[in-house]
């Protein structure tokens, strides 16, 4: 009888299932769609920062208030935009070699989890191409709406984009602690299947 293959080389001629695609294209498409066309729903309703009032959802903790960020999360690195852009294509590429030549996608989580990033990153990266026509002083800048507030504080304007990416952080957190394979495990097949 041969000795079956190892399982490091299991994973290297383990054929990626077309399901993989479909749910790792699909979250990035619909998770962008859901980004961008919230953004210009309500800027179209809101206007520019400044121009109205925050809205109310539940008043005064959770509403809409319309904001230009030049920075990253949190308004980090504010005048980047452009470096941004870049580390975002640089990210764009890096998650796709991960994902389909060193096969990390044979885990469904992974592929969810950067379905997700992906979908947050194409989002943002959107508006730091100055893609959407807004005046000279917040062009580049990613569009906020997203207002949550506790008393005194108040969290940093976000938008759906910016929710996909600490999903997925959290995901990819989780994943890291939690779900690693066995020593005989190969990387990236821990809870793989075809479907």
């Amino acid at each position: 009888m041969e000795p079956s293959a190892s399982p490091v080389l299991k994973t290297e001629l383990a054929r990626i299932p077309w399901s993989r695609y479909v749910l790792f294209f699909g979250l990035s498409v619909v998770g962008t769609a859901a980004d961008l066309l919230s953004k210009q729903f309500v800027f179209n309703w809101r206007g520019l920062p400044g121009e109205l009032p925050p809205w109310w959802l539940i008043e005064p903790y959770v509403g809409i208030e319309i904001a230009v960020n030049q920075g990253a999360l949190f308004g980090l690195g504010q005048g980047k935009g452009w470096l941004f852009a870049v580390m975002s294509v640089i990210a764009l590429v890096g998650i796709c070699t991960w994902l389909f030549v060193y096969k990390a996608s044979l885990s469904r989580w992974i592929t969810v989890t950067m379905g997700l990033v992906v979908g947050g990153i194409l989002g943002n990266l959107y508006d730091r191409l100055a893609i959407p026509e807004l005046p000279v002083p917040f062009r580049g800048g990613v569009r906020d709406w997203i207002l949550f507030k506790y008393q005194d504080y108040v969290w940093p304007n976000f938008n759906i984009a910016d929710s996909l990416l600490v999903a997925g952080a959290i995901m990819l957190a989780i994943h890291t602690v939690f779900m690693q394979p066995s020593p005989t495990e190969p990387k990236g097949a821990s809870e793989s299947s075809a479907s």
